[in-house]
């Protein structure tokens, strides 16, 4: 007993505004209104028309129709009064009942039917209060604005530093495009060595120029208040003193790696930037044979609770120092985890892991690989798949909330009581801001990344000490969902798996090698959507 739809359509049957209240496709509603004005007499005073599955409630308004499509079991006195409430709502809305006015309207006609029927049922409304509904201020709607505004200035404020950039670079070209040297302010002699072993003086001039000429020449400048006529002359290669040429860094990029540093970026010098995250750099081996057990955790976590993946992905590498020590099987105790499927390399006897444990070759008389750089020879690999939230290590909540002018977030973290985490970096991302946001409250410390405006927490070690914790700040006005996705990278020295090597058997008698096992848990992809 619902209104199937809502709309006004001309005495051709031309669709102008359709409302559907209930899942109704655009050709099955197109075809309900098209057939309308053939089932419609002349000359007949009733407001209804019934087919074999609907019933048209419908009202004339001058060259227009108003019309409501329902099932046949509808209560057609309550369509009626629908239909009557529609009407009224229509003149208020449209000052020109027309098609073109109903189109001018046409959201402001869509907002007002929404009022006036949910869910296919009329809801006790009048038409004061439908429209008083309508011209409330929407907060959803003044919050994107905000957004907008803010992202809009951000924007304006980066091309503005974009184009002082480009003016001041075409400064510098223009000045070293007068001959391709640099005036120098105290210089009144110098000398060329050619790098052909004899040297060519320069006569002096009140300006005097220093500078290399790009063919493969260096330049030794002092000043003549310094240098008497018997001194010898200096080596071509030393670096120069006092005055002259500096070779390197301007002031003006010192002045901008500074500006760097105070809006909070970390700034490595001389040293090429790697891509992405990488794990901590593994220390070489310093026994026989090195055993490196890791695992990377993949899950995604929902904001509202709740888990959406959880994957892990193990490895076990063996690395053997010296060839002496390769005819050897490895024993190890998987842990007994059922929901953990391991799966051996293609040279590895499966038949004997599967039944004692063992990691072995299948030809017994085969040493492993030796001197192997990196992680070694990768010897088992193993992947669980969990829907149980308790399995999650490390667990993140994000509560954002409006108030007045600014938006307070409130963040907190709950570890796993199995695992000791380490160098903990929750990185929360931010909406465009001209300055850091005020911190109220941490555990731990905090930096603001201004380039990528993320927030990162990081806490360096977690424990029994500091199982949860919090942090809170503020910002302005902001949509909730501009703080997700939230990113967390760790690191532990516990796994899931808990595999553990127990032994090394070597194959051709004697003392067994001796071993060390390195095992490392790493949030590969860790993330709160």
């Amino acid at each position: 007993m619902v209104v199937l739809a809502a709309s006004i359509i001309s005495k051709s049957g031309k669709p102008l505004v359709s409302r559907q209240f209930v899942d109704m496709s655009r050709i099955r509603i197109e075809g309900y209104l098209a057939a309308f004005p053939k089932l419609v007499g002349t000359g007949k005073q009733h407001t209804y028309v019934e087919t074999e599955n609907v019933r048209y409630v419908y009202q004339p308004i001058e060259s227009l129709y108003l019309l409501l499509v329902t099932n046949k079991q509808s209560n057609i006195l309550e369509d009626l009064d629908s239909l009557r409430l529609l009407s009224k709502l229509v003149p208020e809305y449209c000052y020109s009942l027309d098609e073109e006015g109903i189109c001018k309207t046409a959201f402001e006609l869509i907002f007002a039917f929404d009022e006036a029927i949910s869910h296919g049922q009329k809801e006790n409304v009048t038409v004061a209060q439908v429209k008083q509904y309508c011209e409330m201020e929407s907060h959803e709607e003044r919050l994107h604005k905000l957004v907008l505004q803010s992202k809009i200035n951000e924007t304006k404020d980066i091309m503005k530093r974009k184009a002082s950039e480009i003016d001041k670079s075409k400064i510098e070209k223009n000045r070293g495009e007068r001959g391709g040297f640099t005036p120098l302010q105290s210089m009144s002699s110098g000398r060329i060595d050619s790098g052909f072993g004899s040297d060519t003086s320069l006569p002096s001039t009140g300006g005097g120029y220093g500078g290399s000429s790009g063919f493969g020449m260096s330049t030794d400048v002092e000043s003549f208040s310094t240098k008497s006529k018997g001194r010898p002359s200096a080596s071509a290669t030393a670096p120069p003193k006092g005055l002259g040429m500096q070779l390197g860094k301007t002031q003006k990029t010192n002045q901008f790696l500074e500006s760097l540093k105070a809006e909070g970026e970390v700034i490595v010098e001389d040293v090429r930037p790697t891509v992405g995250q990488s794990k901590p750099a593994a220390l070489p081996p310093t026994d026989p044979v090195t055993l490196n057990a890791e695992e990377k955790l993949n899950v995604t976590l929902k904001r509202d609770g709740g888990i959406s993946n959880f994957g892990v992905l193990g490895t076990l590498s063996l690395q053997i120092l010296n060839q002496d020590d390769a005819l050897i099987q490895v024993q190890v105790e998987t842990g007994r985890n059922p929901a953990i499927h391991f799966n051996t390399h293609p040279n590895i006897n499966k038949e004997l892991f599967n039944n004692e444990n063992i990691l072995g070759l299948k030809d017994s008389n085969r040493p492993f690989p030796a001197g192997q750089s990196g992680d070694g020879v990768s010897l088992l690999k193993w992947r669980m798949q969990s829907g149980d939230e308790s399995l999650v290590p490390l667990s993140v909540n994000c509560w954002p909330s409006v108030s007045g002018n600014e938006t307070y977030v409130n963040i907190e973290y709950e570890a796993f009581s199995l695992f000791d985490l380490q160098n903990v970096v929750i990185s929360v991302p931010l909406p465009a801001l001209r300055e850091a946001p005020g911190v109220r409250q941490v555990d731990g410390d905090w930096r603001y990344d201004s380039r990528n405006s993320v927030l990162e927490w990081s806490i360096v070690l977690i424990d029994n000490s500091n199982r949860s914790g919090s942090m809170e700040f503020v910002v302005p006005p902001a949509d909730p969902a501009v703080f997700f996705p939230i990113s967390v990278r760790f690191t532990a020295a516990s796994t899931f798996s808990d595999l553990k090597v127990s032994n090394i058997l070597p194959l051709r008698g004697g003392p067994a090698p001796k071993f060390s096992q390195r095992t490392l848990l790493i949030a590969d992809s860790y993330q709160v959507v």
